[in-house]
């Protein structure tokens, strides 16, 4: 009878056997626990399927699973999303194989953890009135368009305000920005969604540069007051700076 498939959540570095409790990926309630080679381990559970869907259960699941691994002093090295072996021996040859990029990025990521900011305006049509009040052009189309205009100068007036809303965007984004990279060890400002999101950011912080960046928020979100939302989220594992994918046999 063939080992049964084991489904990988991170690397960590660990030579001891852990069991995690009951949370593995699947519903079955399989345990979570530690394959180790060499000072390096990896954190999987008996796999029931060999593919698994991305629903939001799914990858709730794993990274959660993930999360509980970092809040027992664990440094983690996320591992992709859906990714199965064999078998706990074909864990461990990637574990020897791959051995000295691990080590080198636990050592990269050691003793530090993402935080997720997040700026929504909180009034739109003032910020669109603020746009066309800042632009000499805009503010002088929608002067004339209130006399009448045609259509093509309505689509004029359209594109230059989505236009001037994004360079807004750029420019209030990076006022919050400055000071938090200042602290941070490394960040990634990803895509925002809508016109109210002008800002939808990552940074990786070192741990006792925690407090820094806790206080660079308060100040920010005082300056913002009223005007927009800064949410702020973690600290959680380095899911957008580490996403360790295998290739078995390899």
């Amino acid at each position: 009878m063939s080992e049964e498939s084991q489904y990988v959540y991170c690397i960590v570095e660990s030579d001891e056997a852990r069991n995690f409790g009951p949370v593995g990926i699947g519903g079955r309630g399989d345990p979570v626990t530690i394959v180790s080679f060499d000072g390096l381990g990896a954190v999987i559970s008996p796999a029931p399927l060999r593919k698994y869907p991305v629903t939001r259960e799914n990858t709730l699941c794993h990274e959660k699973v993930i999360e509980g691994v970092m809040s027992q002093d664990y440094t983690v090295l996320p591992v992709r999303f859906g990714t199965v072996a064999n078998s706990a021996q074909e864990i461990r040859d990637v574990l020897r194989k791959r051995s000295r990029e691990f080590k080198d990025l636990l050592r990269d990521m050691d003793n530090r953890v993402e935080l997720g900011v997040k700026a929504v305006w909180l009034n739109m049509e003032a910020v669109f009135k603020e746009v066309a009040e800042e632009n000499v052009e805009i503010k002088s189309l929608k002067a004339r368009a209130e006399k009448g205009a045609t259509r093509g100068t309505l689509i004029r007036i359209g594109e230059m305000v989505k236009d001037a809303l994004e360079k807004k965007k750029d420019k209030e984004s990076a006022h919050i920005l400055s000071p938090l990279r200042r602290i941070a060890a490394d960040c990634k400002v990803n895509k925002c969604y809508g016109d109210s999101m002008f800002l939808n950011s990552v940074f990786l912080v070192d741990r006792h540069r925690e407090r820094d960046f806790d206080e660079a928020i308060e100040r920010l979100r005082a300056g913002y007051d009223g005007r927009a939302r800064i949410s702020y989220v973690g600290p959680a594992p380095p899911f957008n700076f580490v996403n360790i994918v295998i290739h078995w046999g390899n």
